[in-house]
């Protein structure tokens, strides 16, 4: 039974997405997430799954950090980009970022079922208005995707916290740990991404940040 997993945090396109691929995949078994540290846990516990649906834009998560991440600690996993974001810019830096393909908020649920067909036959699917072309990434941007691609899932959460301005006090609160574990992440972090401040950790994955969202959030169309 093929496993597809979902990270999405509007529970309304989450349940509607869930929809149109128990459509086109009724066999398949759908497992979802609403943020970047239960979408961990869920790629931890289901080391085998077949594919990826990753929203660009949810709590845990910087632009294509997220992205990066994961397509650096499951390099085998496939990831389908799904976001309310659809310009020609955004859906090539991600194909850039390892994603094997792209789809819209706005597409019907068959498209849905069509895109996540093909990316599972192996193939890459964009928006058919944007073609095959392949995407590029600025040296910079690629630089720190790579490096982001190291951190560990903890590195990774405490990332996401300190790119929302959180001090490591309340870091430490939202992770359950001690303040003394958060500021030894956090030099990890700098050596990583070879920063000498937070300030600079806080730039360098800016780096990865997408435009601001401009698209409504919709269903998928029945």
């Amino acid at each position: 039974m093929r496993e597809i997993l979902i990270a999405d945090d509007h529970p309304l396109f989450r349940d509607a997405l869930k929809s149109a691929l128990a459509r086109a995949l009724p066999d398949a078994r759908l497992l979802d997430a609403d943020c970047v540290p239960a979408l961990q846990s869920l790629v931890e516990s289901h080391p085998g799954a077949d594919l990826l649906l990753l929203d660009l834009q949810m709590p845990g998560a910087n632009g294509f950090s997220a992205l990066a991440h994961m397509r650096g600690q499951y390099p085998g996993l496939p990831i389908i980009v799904v976001s309310a974001l659809d310009d020609a810019a955004t859906v090539r830096r991600a194909l850039a970022h390892g994603a094997s393909g792209y789809i819209p908020k706005s597409a019907s649920a068959d498209t849905i079922g069509e895109a996540v067909q093909h990316v599972l036959d192996g193939d890459v699917w964009l928006p058919p208005h944007l073609g095959q072309a392949p995407g590029t990434l600025k040296p910079d941007e690629a630089t720190v995707a790579a490096q982001i691609a190291e951190l560990t899932p903890q590195q990774f959460r405490v990332l996401g916290l300190l790119a929302e301005g959180l001090l490591n006090k309340q870091i430490a609160f939202e992770l359950g740990v001690s303040e003394a574990t958060i500021k030894a992440h956090m030099t990890a972090i700098m050596r990583k991404l070879h920063a000498s401040n937070r300030t600079q950790v806080a730039l360098y994955a800016s780096q990865l940040a997408l435009e601001p969202l401009t698209a409504a959030v919709s269903a998928p169309a029945e």
